[in-house]
């Protein structure tokens, strides 16, 4: 706990300086998970962390959904994110599709809970809440937990989001021909465009990892927090996995089985997971082995 600062506190709008005070803690690492990021609110972490002449040392580890729709629809701001990778050797991006938590982290001496993402609105405008722990313990334990849920993403090099970027300036441009105009070809364009870009996401995902192993690590996750029947099992990986579990298409990429098997790749790992030990079934629920 750091001096003056309470075990707990709450953070009514605009919460912008409670965030300003979690980035003045943070001496080694920043952990965020948050969906929405916008320029404000890097500039604003590049501003504090250069002030304090710690933006070459310390890592900042960001679990996002860097899906087409959310910089589409203006809620994401890729640029920014290569801002950050710009200025901070230590950036490292994470690519989650289900992330929807808003969760700050500053070393193992502050956490932020708040339903506010990382935009102008979120951190100074919208009517949001939340709270601020200080207690190591505690503040230990989330960090735990959100480094957890980073390790079932996939982690997007730096010099990607540049690229990512250019593309999605020509979706958007693709999207604004064919919102003003009905004609098939502009539609069919952005539809391709859309469609490959996702494929170029698709593709983060299958890059070191096969479908078993995400779908393994995924139920060690998930039966760490508690016993669960296969019937509950599934769906919770399907939420945490939306992009392999798309029950709309069927592909395969560099290995990966993304669709409609999912459920066959699922019982898969949880019977090799079973063979080796790691977890068992008492014939209602699954069980992590050390439960």
């Amino acid at each position: 706990m750091t001096l003056n600062q309470p075990m707990v506190s709450l953070l009514r709008s605009p919460w912008i300086g409670g965030f300003q005070k979690l980035l003045t803690l943070a001496d080694e690492d920043l952990v965020i998970a948050c969906p929405f990021v916008k320029r404000f609110a890097t500039d604003c972490i590049i501003a504090e962390i250069t002030r304090r002449k710690i933006h070459k040392s310390v890592r900042l580890l960001l679990i996002t959904d860097l899906r087409p729709e959310s910089t589409l629809s203006g809620a994401m701001d890729l640029e920014a994110l290569g801002e950050l990778g710009n200025n901070v050797p230590g950036f490292v991006l994470t690519h989650l599709p289900s992330t929807h938590a808003k969760v700050y982290i500053a070393d193992r001496k502050m956490a932020i809970v708040t339903s506010g993402n990382l935009t102008q609105p979120g951190l100074s405008g919208n009517v949001e809440y939340g709270i601020a722990l200080a207690e190591t313990g505690i503040v230990s334990e989330i960090r735990s937990d959100i480094e957890s849920y980073a390790k079932l993403g996939a982690t997007v090099p730096v010099k990607d989001v540049a690229v990512l970027s250019e593309e999605m300036q020509e979706l958007r441009k693709l999207f604004q021909r064919a919102e003003k105009s009905v004609r098939a070809q502009a539609r069919r364009m952005f539809r391709q465009k859309l469609e490959s870009t996702h494929l170029r996401l698709l593709r983060y995902r299958a890059t070191g990892k096969t479908t078993h192993a995400i779908f393994a690590d995924t139920i060690r996750f998930l039966l760490a927090k508690g016993t669960l029947r296969t019937e509950e099992l599934h769906p919770l990986v399907q939420l945490l996995q939306p992009d392999l579990c798309d029950d709309s298409i069927d592909r395969v990429i560099d290995g990966v089985h993304f669709g409609k098997k999912w459920k066959h790749h699922v019982r898969n790992a949880q019977q090799s997971l079973k063979r080796n030990g790691e977890i068992s079934f008492d014939g209602s629920r699954w069980h992590l082995a050390t439960q």
